[in-house]
């Protein structure tokens, strides 16, 4: 299943959503700006409800660790997965070093930090919002416009950036244009 980036079909939003680290004076990692690129799973009908969080190191000019984070519970895991295997779950759950990636001497600190920042609830919210925008449109784009249920608890505030990739608030934008 192939994970692509979300700012490839929402560059507006991920340009002013992406979450970065800036280590300053950290004891445990260098100095310097680190984004969490997120890529989500491009397969039509899948229901992973997973992101990858590649960070990115703005000084080496790599992604120097791979962290998959799934934000539902070990039943749903367990369920989708099809086999109740503790280990695995705990990987798909997360968050966890993907193992198939490359993984820089950093990556262990990474994920101790990326475990951190899961704590703002805000942010899982807004991983959980770009999920399902993402997936609608890989749906949208591979079905001729039929599309997962989204998640109703997951919805775009008036004044986030809109979904449609504009760069307006939703309330300007496509609010109003729902059928």
């Amino acid at each position: 299943m192939p994970y692509v980036p979300f700012h490839e079909k929402f560059l507006a939003i991920a340009k002013e959503e992406t979450r970065a680290l800036i280590a300053i004076d950290d004891p445990e990692l260098p100095e310097g700006n680190y984004y969490l690129v997120e890529a989500y799973c491009d397969e039509v009908g899948c229901d992973c409800r997973r992101v990858f969080l590649n960070v990115y190191s703005e000084e080496r000019n790599e992604i120097v660790a791979v962290i998959a984070y799934g934000w539902e519970t070990r039943r749903f895991y367990a369920d989708w997965f099809g086999r109740n295997d503790p280990q695995a779950i705990a990987d798909l759950q997360g968050p966890a070093l993907n193992l198939a990636s490359y993984q820089s001497e950093l990556a262990p600190i990474l994920l101790n930090k990326i475990k951190y920042v899961l704590n703002d609830m805000n942010y899982v919210e807004r991983i959980k919002r770009h999920y399902w925008m993402f997936k609608d449109l890989i749906e949208e784009e591979n079905n001729g416009g039929s599309s997962l249920k989204s998640d109703k608890s997951v919805k775009i505030g008036r004044n986030d950036p809109c979904p449609c990739g504009s760069g307006k608030k939703y309330k300007k934008c496509c609010m109003n244009k729902k059928t």
